[in-house]
């Protein structure tokens, strides 16, 4: 049986899955050249289907906190990412989508305070080499536009990822992913009307249907689960099941789309893969320990009073009556005694105890 963490990491997983099905959709499905059209019309149903479910608006500065957040995750995000779509063949179109790891850790090590580990950066480094071998063997021309389209994509969601984690979520999750879907279409509409226009030939019906899948269940689905484990994991956690999109991404270009899967793509994959399993390996929660400077003084892991010789040498042994320990700290009581408290993670967080549990000013 799958414990909660393992969970919440297949169901946030989810996410970056279906979101790699989008180039092969686009390709298959869409009309050519309309990126912005394509972004609009997934995220603003989406949004409004979400908002109809929940019936809640935002309040206070969640108002202006929730555009900033549209535009990061979703506005200047689809419009790049189908930009880069439209440009580029599926593994190209997220050829800088490895190097999200990286950005992701640098920011929230400085907006978040989360710790900056040599692990995180060599599996970041991992990821990103994995994700430049399946690059570097497409079949296709490296479009200019397109890579700055990708390298964009890939800041705003880094960005949108560090900032939700700092932001918390301030009502209902279906509530909060509305805010930000609508708040992204909208932002896009005056784009647009301006660089595109509305279509000018009715849409087909492959066109609806692919309009339809990439709004429900590749934005509504994908991010309420997306968020849901943005609540509830580390932001480097999550930047690292991101990479999954482009290993999606290759592997339906080669399965469906005919595209050319070389042995050093095969091995860009596995590299992927294993940088996101040592992420995920290295932020497991740890049993609860001591304090180091109580371990080894006969206090037992677990216990819930204290013995006199645990308070160390010097004290009067006998006269110190045993109480219940107290849960979240080491601190001095009134009577002179000295009390265990135990840290525990705060927030909800259940990813790698307290190295997941972010600080936040």
């Amino acid at each position: 049986m799958l414990s909660n963490r393992s969970l919440l990491l297949a169901t946030t997983a989810l996410a970056p899955i279906l979101w790699g099905t989008t180039y092969l959709t686009t390709t298959m499905f869409l009309p050519a050249d309309r990126p912005l059209l394509a972004a609009f019309l997934r995220a603003f149903p989406a949004g409004l289907l979400l908002l109809i479910l929940c019936r809640r608006l935002p309040h206070g500065d969640w108002w202006w906190k929730s555009w900033v957040l549209g535009v990061l995750n979703i506005g200047a995000f689809f419009a790049l990412l189908f930009i880069a779509a439209y440009r580029l063949p599926g593994g190209v179109a997220a050829i800088v989508g490895g190097l999200q790891p990286l950005v992701v850790a640098v920011l929230a090590s400085r907006v978040m305070h989360e710790r900056l580990t040599g692990r995180v950066l060599a599996g970041g480094a991992a990821g990103a080499f994995g994700v430049s071998l399946i690059v570097l063997q497409a079949q296709a021309r490296l479009d200019a536009i397109g890579i700055l389209a990708a390298f964009g994509g890939t800041l705003c969601m880094a960005s949108g990822i560090v900032l939700s984690k700092k932001w918390g979520q301030p009502a209902p999750l279906l509530a909060t992913t509305s805010w930000q879907l609508i708040a992204g279409g909208l932002s896009l509409l005056p784009v647009l009307l301006l660089l595109e226009g509305l279509p000018t030939t009715p849409l087909t019906a492959p066109n609806l249907l692919g309009y339809a899948y990439l709004s429900v269940v590749g934005t509504a689905f994908a991010y309420v689960a997306w968020f849901h484990g943005i609540a509830r994991l580390a932001a480097s956690t999550i930047a690292f099941l991101g990479l999954l999109s482009p290993v999606v991404a290759i592997l339906l270009g080669w399965a469906i789309a005919g595209e050319h899967l070389a042995p050093i793509q095969i091995a860009g994959i596995v590299i992927v893969l294993g940088s996101i399993s040592a992420a995920i390996v290295a932020r497991a929660p740890k049993p609860a320990g001591l304090p180091r400077n109580l371990r080894g003084r006969g206090v037992k892991r677990g216990s819930s009073f204290l013995r006199p010789a645990d308070l160390g040498a010097g004290r009067e042994s006998g006269g110190i009556p045993r109480e219940p320990v107290d849960n979240a700290g080491i601190d001095a009581g009134g009577s002179g005694e000295r009390r265990l408290r135990f840290l525990e993670p705060v927030n909800g967080a259940v990813d790698g105890g307290l190295d997941d549990v972010s600080t936040q000013h």
